[in-house]
């Protein structure tokens, strides 16, 4: 869904990219074989490995209604906006983002119907930031992402695009210190020119979109500060009164990542932060430049591998998120300085440099030696 911001022309196209359904038994029926990410993303495979058992999502958005397929997993939470009341579990938005994000985190569906989260064993500890999706501020979000980290959330997810602010740097630092994975949508084009904040910090896990080939979605911004892509084009998910959504945009692919989190911690509940993050990173589909690049970050997001592979761990205070290449992060024999590629080059470079040196005084020495020789040779002048 469109990111949230309080500019006019934002909140015009917000209303444009939702479009709700009613919760008809027939929809219901329906909407799982319309979350085409799931088949995307193998989640069939993937919840016969984990289905994010004993870990805590909190959702900071408009609040979330208990919908049918979602209400098992939702925990009484709180609202942290000027004027705020409740325990989170109301949806003031009229799209139902809030709700929308939790049910792509951790949806239960009824059986073999209604919607399916990515970890739907997982926990939603919803955070009402704001009366609906126009009117949050950056200060808002810190108060609730603080509220998260008090409560110790496993991850954290911000659907949302905002300016910075020192309470909300803060409050995300605070986070990342406390072992939380943060997650949140890398931004919208054309309301986004730049990756926003809280995205744009370091060590959170900016999300962008792609489409259902699998290609960079157009309105995906793009920058050095995107981390991971997934599924953000025709999500269908939950909304308020029990009915459904069908959304687009980088808060989908956040909340995607974000259950994709919920996941790994619940398979490794050993693993930090930082190395749930890396073995997201580390495993994710290559696409786009090799290696890192500013469209796709280190790949699209595939939770199988993430899940599954074997991922060597990150060395001392390494950042998945820092300036490392992929080949340092998914090869154990890389090394810190570009590994034994560069090596190789770096030798040929100075052995190289070593011959020509040789060889200009080869050049040199046979110059004197033969002047030399005709000074010797050469008759001697008149006096």
């Amino acid at each position: 869904m469109i990111v949230r911001t309080t500019r006019a022309a934002v909140a015009l196209l917000c209303a444009t990219a939702v479009a709700v359904l009613p919760a008809t038994t027939a929809q219901a029926d329906q909407i799982r074989d319309d979350q085409w990410h799931l088949r995307y993303l193998k989640t069939v495979e993937v919840h016969k490995i984990s289905q994010g058992e004993g870990v805590t999502v909190a959702v900071i958005d408009t609040g979330v209604d208990p919908h049918p397929d979602l209400r098992n997993n939702l925990l009484p939470g709180t609202a942290t906006y000027s004027g705020g009341s409740g325990d989170g579990r109301q949806d003031g938005d009229p799209g139902g983002h809030g709700t929308g994000m939790a049910g792509l985190v951790a949806a239960h569906g009824r059986g073999s119907s209604g919607a399916l989260g990515i970890a739907p064993k997982a926990k939603i500890l919803p955070v009402q930031d704001a009366a609906d999706k126009k009117t949050i501020g950056p200060d808002d979000a810190a108060k609730a992402i603080e509220w998260a980290t008090a409560q110790g959330a496993d991850v954290i997810n911000i659907s949302a695009g905002l300016s910075s602010t020192s309470r909300l740097r803060a409050a995300i630092e605070a986070a990342i210190a406390a072992d939380i994975v943060v997650v949140a949508a890398g931004g919208n084009r054309p309301a986004d020119f730049l990756v926003p904040f809280p995205a744009a910090f370091d060590g959170v896990v900016a999300v962008g979109s792609i489409d259902r080939q699998g290609r960079l979605a157009d309105h995906s911004v793009t920058g050095n500060k995107i981390v991971i892509t997934a599924p953000g084009i025709d999500i269908r998910s939950t909304s308020r009164g029990g009915r459904y959504s069908d959304t687009w945009g980088t808060s989908n692919a956040a909340a995607i990542v974000a259950g994709a989190a919920a996941l790994v911690r619940s398979r490794y509940p050993d693993l930090s932060a930082k190395e749930v993050v890396h073995r997201l990173t580390a495993t994710a589909d290559d696409k786009g430049a090799p290696g890192r690049d500013e469209e796709y970050g280190y790949g699209v997001l595939d939770i199988v591998a993430a899940l599954t592979a074997d991922v060597p761990p990150l060395e001392g205070d390494a950042q998945p998120t820092g300036a490392a290449t992929p080949e340092q992060t998914r090869s154990s024999s890389a090394a810190p300085d570009g590994g034994s590629a560069g090596n190789v080059l770096t030798t040929i470079a100075l052995v190289g440099c070593a011959a020509v040196v040789l060889f200009g005084l080869l050049i040199a020495f046979l110059i004197v030696m033969l002047v030399r020789r005709k000074k010797r040779t050469a008759p001697r002048p008149p006096y």
